[in-house]
């Protein structure tokens, strides 16, 4: 299947505010590497209303872990960011604590090669991709919390249909979640496939207000906000 020429324009997972981690417009790969599809692919921070991820710092936060429910995102409602096919549902990846700290972020980050030998879903953790009406694109949502998946593959999903909840489970240092848009079901086969967000406003890192912006993608750093 070839890459199409235009981005394939989806919807935000999520309501209310996010931060925008690994954005395609700071560099593609977007997250350095183009292994399993991630070439264009996008995280998002749930964050409060004055930009936290987290409602308190404790000596945890700058020497160890946090238990994931501590944070904004943790169990906010995930959904499918496109209509259409869910051909493939990864349940059953722990939720696991939650790196601030770069003193714990170090050993973790070590541990990524083994990580990615366990398979798709150490990385991806539970996720849900969903094949486009047209079968030009399949989109996956990844690091979905345990157990919290609301569909099953066969099933056709509305557009905003919740999938399950945002968590922390895979390659996640903190809860959050990850938008890919790919060429086929398969992530190891896979080539990265452009998107964009149909609609949403975006606060600039040093910005007041929100902007109207439409069938684009936001900036890194920036804080999104979901109609």
């Amino acid at each position: 299947m070839n890459i199409p020429d235009a981005p394939l324009a989806v919807s935000l997972p999520f309501t209310g505010t996010w931060k925008v981690q690994n954005s395609p417009l700071r560099r593609v790969p977007s997250h350095g590497t183009h292994l399993l599809a991630t070439t264009y692919a996008i995280d998002f921070v749930g964050v409060d209303d004055a930009g936290r991820t987290a409602p308190t710092v404790s000596w945890h936060t700058a020497f160890g872990t946090e238990p994931p429910e501590l944070f904004f995102a943790f169990g906010r409602p995930i959904l499918a960011p496109v209509p259409g096919q869910v051909v493939t549902v990864h349940d059953g990846e722990a939720d696991h604590e939650a790196r601030r700290s770069q003193l714990a972020l170090v050993p973790y980050v070590l541990g990524q090669q083994g990580r990615l030998r366990q398979g798709a879903g150490a990385i991806a953790g539970n996720y849900v991709l969903i094949a486009t009406p047209d079968g030009g694109a399949v989109v996956g949502v990844m690091h979905l919390r345990s157990g919290s998946i609301r569909v099953s593959a066969g099933q056709h999903v509305r557009e905003g249909e919740q999938i399950g909840d945002c968590g922390n489970s895979g390659n996640s240092t903190q809860p959050h979640v990850h938008v890919q848009a790919m060429d086929r079901p398969d992530p190891w086969t896979a080539r990265g496939v452009p998107l964009v967000f149909r609609s949403f406003g975006e606060k600039l890192v040093r910005g007041r207000t929100f902007i109207p912006r439409e069938n684009m993608l936001p900036q890194e750093a920036s804080t999104v906000l979901a109609p």
